[in-house]
């Protein structure tokens, strides 16, 4: 059974959308960015609410943020269920999907939309220097500790 969470943000209850830092491969943060990718897969569940604010960080060797984008909903199904609906918004080939989730029972599929690069992509190196901070192996929420810049960014 799959499940499609496009829960909106509102003030009668539904949950406060949280801005999430999202760690990506560069090849994938690239293919957001340019809107070739418009799914972002998972592993692990993932509970955020449509309209989400995420901020996209792009591992080594970019090491930056380079652009921030909109979570419109969130799938978890088994992995052929994902594979069928959203082959080709992933950007990967099915020998790569099929590697990426071997011997899982569930895949999270983030749809995402309105991607937007940033100008001046802060550095790692700078971030860390402001706060200590370290990206996330796969997502997190933003906190009041991280750098300001974070903020600005998923404010943009």
């Amino acid at each position: 059974m799959s499940e499609r969470r496009t829960t909106p943000n509102t003030a009668s209850g539904a949950p406060e959308a949280r801005p999430l830092v999202l760690s990506l491969r560069p090849r994938f943060a690239e293919a957001i960015l340019d809107g070739s990718k418009t799914v972002e897969l998972r592993r692990t569940r993932l509970q955020a609410p449509a309209g989400t604010r995420l901020v996209l960080y792009a591992a080594s060797p970019v090491m930056a943020v380079v652009g921030v984008a909109t979570l419109e909903a969130v799938e978890s199904a088994s992995p052929n269920q994902i594979w069928r609906r959203h082959r080709l918004a992933v950007g990967l080939e099915r020998r790569e999907f099929d590697a990426y989730f071997a011997d899982a029972q569930r895949a999270t599929a983030l749809i995402i939309s309105s991607p937007q690069r940033l100008a001046e992509p802060p550095d790692l190196a700078t971030m860390r220097a402001e706060t200590g901070f370290r990206p996330p192996q796969s997502y997190r929420y933003l906190t009041p500790v991280d750098p300001q810049v974070l903020h600005l960014v998923a404010a943009s």
